[in-house]
């Protein structure tokens, strides 16, 4: 999960080189942390969270396989 997190977030930013994202597990939770430059932020979240909701919608059908939930939190 942490590598398709990876690939969306660096097709959409400038500056790719500074996405950071990490994998937490606990359970049958995983928690995944996005960290982009904050000019990019805005082109990660979209008008009224549009992209981020597109984003965390297909982590969620790629996670439903594994039958693991999957939480992605865009950082500052």
């Amino acid at each position: 999960m942490k590598d398709l997190v990876e690939v969306i977030a660096k097709s959409l930013v400038e500056n790719p080189d500074e996405v950071v994202v990490t994998q937490k597990e606990s359970g049958k939770t995983t928690v995944i942390e996005l960290k982009v430059a904050p000019s990019d932020m805005g082109k990660v979240i979209g008008k009224q969270g549009r992209v981020a909701k597109a984003i965390r919608s297909v982590v969620k059908a790629a996670a439903s396989k594994d039958d693991r939930k999957v939480v992605v939190d865009i950082l500052q």
